[in-house]
C-alpha cells in the first residue's frame, strides 16, 4: 500500500485502516436502499415508465454505472481523500470547478439524508399502527431516528459498518426468498423473459423509467469518501466500487425481472393501476407466494432499509462538511476529528442538527413527510449527485489528458469517461425536464426545486474564487487531500510519497 501524505497532524486526521472492501461496500449498498427501491419506487417506474421493461432499463443502467466505475476508479487511485466528487472536480479542473461541486455534494447529500426522515417516520407510523395499535405521530419516530443516527455517526465508522452489515444481508434475504418462490412456483404465467425483449424495453416512457432506475442506485458512487479510512485504499477503493455496481445491479434486475414473472407481464401494468397503494405490490406478492410472515418481516425491513440509508448518508455529508473544513472551503472547524473516535465529529453534529431543524419545520408546518419531505427533498438531492457524477467524469478526462497515458490505459482514463459523461449529461437533462414526474411536484416547484442545485454550484464557485483572492496558497491546494504515490513513480522516485506537494494550510 502507497504511503499517504496530507494536511493536518495525525490528531486529526480520519482513523487510518477502519474499514476493508466489504465494510465500504455496505455503505454504498446501504445508502441505495435496495428494498425502499424494490418496493417504494420500482413499482411507481413501472406504472409510469417501461411496465414489464423495467429491469431491461436496469440493465442498461448498471452498464452505464460500470462505464462511470471506470474512469472513477482509475482517479481514485491518485487522489485518496474524504472529497469524492469534489476532491475529483479540483484536481481535475480546478479550484473554481472544485468549489462549485463542494457545494452541490454538500446541498445533495443533505437533502438525501434529511428527506428520508420523511419516508422513515412515515414508514414506521404505518408499521407500528398496523401490528402494534400506536398511533405517534410521523415525527416523532423521525426525531428517534435522528438521535440514533446522530450517536452512530459520532462514533467510530466501523461500528456503523456492522450495523449496516446486518440490516443490508436481511433486506436481500427476504428478497432472494420470495424470488426463489416465484421462479419454483412458474409464476403467474410460466417463468419468461418477456422484460428483456426490445418491445417490452423500448415500450411506455423508457425515459422516466431510466430515471427512477438512476435513482435507485444513487449511494454507489460514496466508495471514494472513504478512500482515508479504508485498507489499502488503491485496492479497496475500486473493489468496492465494481462490487457495489454488481450487487446492486444484479439484485435488481434479478429481483425485478421475478416480480415481472410473478405478476404476470401481460397484466401487470393494470394490475399496478387497480391497486389503492402500487407501493403494497412486492407485500402483496409475498402473501400470495410465500405467506404473510414474509410480508411481515419485508415490513420491518423496510422501515429498517431507510434507517441503513440514513446512516450511510449522514456519514457521507459528515465527511463533505470535513474535507471542506479541512480545505478552506467551510469553517475550519468543521476540520477536525474526534480526539477517540477519530471521526468527523462536528460535521457530523452539524449534519444532525440540519436534520432535526428541517423535521422540526415540517412537522411544524403539518406538512406531508411523503409528497413534500421525502419526493421533493431527496430528489434535488438526487439530481445534484447525477450532476456531479457527470462532471467527475469530465474532470477524470481532463486529468488523464494533462498527465498522458499508455494506449492500453486510454480506454479506461480517456475513453470511458468521455462516454459515460456523455450518457450522464443526457440523463441530468431528462431529470430537470422530467422532474415534475419524479417529485410530483407542479408549477414553480418544478423549476426552483432544481434550480437551488445550479444555485449552490454557483455560490461555491464564488467561494473558491474568493479563497483564490485571500488564499492563493489554500487555493492550489483544493480536493488535493492525500494522494498516493503511484507504483511507476514510486519506482523512479524511492522518497517520494505524493503526486503533488503537500499542503501546508
Amino acid at each position: 500500500m502507497s504511503d499517504l501524505t496530507g494536511r493536518g497532524s495525525e490528531q486529526n486526521r480520519l482513523r487510518q485502516g477502519a474499514v476493508g472492501v466489504g465494510a465500504v461496500t455496505f455503505f454504498v449498498v446501504s445508502a441505495a436502499g435496495p428494498l425502499v427501491a424494490i418496493a417504494g419506487g420500482f413499482p411507481i417506474a413501472m406504472l409510469l415508465g417501461d411496465g414489464p421493461g423495467l429491469p431491461a432499463m436496469l440493465l442498461l443502467c448498471t452498464g452505464i454505472l460500470l462505464l462511470f466505475a471506470v474512469g472513477y476508479t482509475a482517479m481514485a487511485r491518485h487522489v485518496v481523500t474524504a472529497g469524492g466528487f469534489y476532491a475529483f472536480a479540483a484536481r481535475g479542473l480546478g479550484g473554481i470547478a472544485g468549489g462549485a461541486a463542494a457545494a452541490i455534494a454538500v446541498v445533495a447529500y443533505n437533502a438525501m439524508q434529511v428527506g428520508l426522515y420523511g419516508m422513515f417516520g412515515a414508514a414506521a407510523r404505518a408499521l407500528l399502527l398496523q401490528y402494534a395499535g400506536i398511533a405517534f405521530p410521523w415525527y416523532g419516530y423521525a426525531l428517534l431516528a435522528v438521535a440514533s443516527v446522530a450517536v452512530l455517526g459520532y462514533r467510530q465508522v466501523d461500528l456503523s459498518a456492522k450495523i449496516l452489515a446486518v440490516l443490508v444481508s436481511g433486506e436481500y434475504l427476504a428478497v432472494l426468498i420470495l424470488d426463489v418462490a416465484i421462479l419454483l412456483s412458474g409464476g403467474a404465467h410460466g417463468v419468461t423473459f418477456q422484460s428483456f425483449t426490445p418491445g417490452a424495453a423500448l415500450g411506455g416512457s423508457p425515459s422516466i423509467a431510466l430515471l427512477f432506475c438512476f435513482a435507485a442506485f444513487m449511494g454507489f458512487e460514496a466508495t471514494t469518501i472513504y478512500g482515508e479510512e479504508a485498507r489499502d485504499p488503491e485496492r479497496t477503493i475500486p473493489r468496492a466500487t465494481y462490487l457495489a455496481v454488481a450487487l446492486i445491479g444484479g439484485f435488481y434486475v434479478f429481483s425485478l425481472w421475478c416480480l415481472v414473472v410473478g405478476a404476470g407481464a401481460g397484466g401487470l401494468v393494470a394490475h399496478l393501476k387497480a391497486m389503492p397503494d402500487p407501493t403494497r405490490f412486492l407485500f402483496e406478492l409475498a402473501d400470495q407466494y410465500v405467506g404473510r410472515w414474509l410480508s411481515a418481516i419485508m415490513s420491518v425491513l423496510f422501515v429498517t432499509s431507510v434507517f441503513a440509508g440514513l446512516l450511510a448518508f449522514h456519514n457521507a455529508a459528515a465527511r463533505y462538511f470535513y474535507v471542506l473544513g479541512r480545505d478552506g472551503l467551510l469553517p475550519s472547524r468543521l476540520g477536525r476529528t474526534h480526539a477517540r473516535h477519530s471521526s468527523p465529529h462536528v460535521g457530523s453534529v452539524v449534519q444532525t442538527v440540519i436534520a432535526a431543524v428541517v423535521v422540526a419545520v415540517y412537522a411544524a408546518l403539518g406538512a406531508n413527510p411523503l409528497l413534500t419531505l421525502f419526493a421533493c427533498v431527496t430528489n434535488v438531492g438526487t439530481l445534484g449527485v447525477i450532476a456531479l457524477m457527470a462532471l467527475a467524469s469530465v474532470a477524470v478526462w481532463v486529468f488523464f489528458s494533462r498527465r498522458g497515458a499508455p494506449g492500453a490505459r486510454r480506454l479506461r482514463t480517456r475513453l470511458a469517461p468521455a462516454l459515460a459523461a456523455a450518457a450522464l449529461f443526457v440523463i441530468l437533462t431528462l431529470a430537470v425536464v422530467h422532474f415534475d414526474v419524479l417529485t410530483g411536484s407542479t408549477g414553480a416547484l418544478r423549476i426552483v426545486l432544481p434550480g437551488l442545485v445550479l444555485a449552490a454550484g454557483c455560490l461555491g464557485a464564488l467561494g473558491a474564487w474568493r479563497l483564490r483572492k485571500s488564499a492563493p496558497g489554500r487555493f492550489r491546494d483544493l480536493g488535493r487531500g492525500f494522494v498516493a504515490a503511484s507504483p511507476e513513480s514510486a519506482a523512479k522516485s524511492p522518497g517520494k510519497t505524493s503526486d503533488f506537494p503537500t499542503a501546508s494550510g
